[in-house]
């Protein structure tokens, strides 16, 4: 039987949980840019020190996750209570500056929550490739890491801009059949990746008019390595190796983050991502409370729940090589 939020949750406990508060949204939009100001700030007063470029390279890509995390916020319109907040604040602070599109991930998600693991679902092919072998993953991380990954995410987005692609924010994306005419490829370029040239240019500009223009190459090397390392293993967290099934308790997983998983693959508690799915307007603000009543309540004896990010990487990669 399909388990439901009012198995264990009055209404009364409902209502309050999926209550936003534009407060907690702005101090969640405020924490993510000071941590970037903070992993700049570290950068230049360690002189481009190597471990220096280590660290702001880690925080920045957490903080790029997290930008995109507050994105998916936007989208179930649960980060403020204020409707345009949600969508202004979410396409220019926080969706155009790692290149994505609020509107168009909306669509792409929801049809996500519909059909979460069974046919439908947009993001299979995230999950479908799990478990797999040991060799296998490191090659996968290993193409996050060097940057291969980011090449080939790249030209998807700009063939997805162009309209020459259909849009997904995972896999399975598709030619547009007639092919759109030059004109239309300029438009839909100008339209989708304007967006993020111009936030883009904003932060170098900032950076510049400090003095330290250099800095914004942390971005960029972000977006380019960890960024893609921690999007990864947090997409394979949340839906690998559970089963294909309409109960959220089985088919998506809530994983144990500590501090370091928190900066990096798990910001703004994502990691409560069962949690989410029962209760997809619930802010992230709310999900750890949500969470400390589902258990006190007995949800977790049949929830798919892994106790850390090295657990999920074991379990995805499980398969025997041969």
């Amino acid at each position: 039987m399909k388990s439901t939020a009012n198995t264990w949750l009055s209404r009364e406990e409902i209502r309050a949980l999926m209550t936003p508060s534009d407060l907690r949204g702005w101090l969640s939009v405020a924490t993510t840019w000071g941590l970037i100001a903070l992993a700049f700030a570290g950068l230049l007063f360690a002189e481009g020190h190597p471990l220096a470029w280590v660290v702001s390279v880690t925080i920045l890509g957490g903080r790029q996750l997290a930008l995109a995390i507050l994105m998916h916020e936007c989208s179930h319109g649960s980060l403020f209570a204020t409707r345009g907040l949600n969508e202004h604040v979410g396409n220019w602070l926080i969706a155009a500056p790692v290149w994505q599109r609020l509107g168009d991930y909306r669509r792409h998600h929801l049809m996500h929550h519909a059909h979460t693991s069974l046919e439908g679902d947009p993001d299979l092919g995230l999950v479908t490739p799990f478990p797999t072998t040991r060799w296998s993953l490191a090659r996968k991380l290993l193409r996050d890491l060097t940057g291969i990954a980011f090449l080939r995410r790249t030209v998807a987005e700009l063939l997805m801009d162009a309209g020459v692609l259909t849009y997904s924010a995972s896999t399975g994306q598709q030619r547009v059949v007639p092919r759109p005419s030059l004109g239309a490829m300029l438009r839909g370029l100008a339209v989708n990746t304007g967006p993020m040239l111009l936030t883009n240019f904003a932060l170098w500009g900032v950076l510049a008019a400090l003095g330290h223009g250099w800095l914004y190459l942390g971005w960029v090397l972000a977006n380019a390595t960890t960024f893609s390392l921690f999007l990864r293993i947090r997409s394979i967290a949340e839906h690998a190796v559970t089963e294909a099934s309409d109960d959220p308790l089985r088919h998506t997983r809530t994983t144990e983050a500590g501090l370091l998983a928190r900066l990096t693959v798990a910001p703004h508690h994502v990691n409560y991502h069962l949690e989410h799915h029962l209760l997809p307007t619930v802010p992230h603000y709310r999900l750890e409370r949500l969470h400390q009543l589902l258990w006190e309540r007995g949800a977790s004896t049949n929830a798919t729940y892994a106790k850390g990010y090295l657990e999920v990487l074991r379990l995805a990669s499980s398969r025997r090589a041969g």
